[in-house]
């Protein structure tokens, strides 16, 4: 592994040989078959990724990989009452039916309503019951992972983290995590496609697609923030590597597992290839990144104001 590389397993759970994810197998704007989701999930095993991530807002109320995570879809809130958190493990236990264990149960996103502590002490009472293996959280801040992590020790702290989001690297969450010694899971690595180099204009994102109302991609922030793809294209032609590849080869260098999302299998092999980034290479991203300042907000409303809590 690289410099400053994510341990390759959590809580004992190895992870592979990459340190891959898989994640989004079933996305709410991609409806996939099951037998095409099949191949996807067997080739990311033959690939060494085997550490997944679901959760029941991948994907419609019928056909969604198993909600690991305490959230409201009505309202899009999180809820991490007492009464809630163990409803919402009592329900993944029961959809598993012995199938599967829980290895890691994380909230989605910390409850603005309900302090850390009480979210966490409920799990942490769900890890004595053998109901979950160990808990993980989401979108937290230094601050509040050094509370949670002083309640229960945590196995994992999920983050977006991409050349499209490096807000993790300054505003303390990375550095916490890497002093508590607790792995760093990096979803959204490719920025919901945009590091694929996919999408030129803003009439390729797909009409259904949750882009279309993301900030970062709306039209008068759009070829602003193309020329950072553009520029990362230029290093990995000359690298003879794909975007995808450098993107997730720069999350891991960051020390975090990155994860992903694929729906098909050639995108799932491309992702796991595994590729390093010379030191030089590392500045030169870093060059394109003080260069090209990433315009839009990765949310916006009243989402945005859950991230980093």
């Amino acid at each position: 592994m690289a410099q400053r590389a994510a341990p390759n397993s959590i809580a004992g759970k190895r992870i592979g040989p990459t340190g891959y994810g898989l994640m989004w197998l079933t996305r709410p704007w991609d409806i996939t078959e099951y037998a095409d989701a099949t191949k996807v999930m067997k080739t990311a095993l033959e690939q060494g990724a085997n550490f997944w991530n679901g959760g029941m807002f991948y994907g419609p109320p019928n056909a969604n990989s198993l909600q690991l995570g305490a959230y409201d879809r009505a309202t899009n809130t999180p809820t991490g009452s007492t009464e809630e958190v163990r409803s919402a493990v009592e329900e993944a236990v029961r959809v598993l039916d012995g199938a599967k264990k829980i290895d890691i149960f994380q909230c989605a996103r910390v409850d603005p309503k309900v302090p850390v502590e009480t979210t966490i002490k409920a799990l942490a009472e769900l890890v004595a019951a053998g109901k979950i293996g160990n808990i993980g959280v989401s979108e937290v801040s230094g601050a509040t992972l050094r509370r949670a992590h002083a309640v229960h020790p945590i196995a994992a702290v999920e983050i977006e983290l991409s050349l499209f989001s490096t807000e993790p690297l300054a505003n303390g969450i990375v550095h916490t995590c890497h002093e508590l010694g607790v792995p760093i899971v990096a979803y959204s690595p490719l920025s919901r496609g945009w590091l694929t180099g996919q999408y030129r204009r803003y009439e390729d994102l797909p009409e259904a697609g949750a882009m279309r109302f993301i900030p970062r991609f709306q039209p008068d922030v759009f070829d602003q923030n193309l020329k950072l793809v553009e520029a990362i294209e230029a290093l990995a032609k000359r690298k003879g590597t794909t975007v995808p590849q450098v993107a997730i080869a720069w999350v891991r260098r960051q020390g975090a597992i990155p994860i992903p999302g694929a729906t098909k299998v050639d995108r799932v092999v491309e992702n796991c290839a595994e590729v390093a980034l010379t030191e030089e290479e590392l500045r030169e991203i870093q060059e394109i990144l003080d260069t090209f300042p990433i315009q839009g907000q990765r949310y916006g409303g009243e989402h945005e104001a859950l991230l980093n809590q």
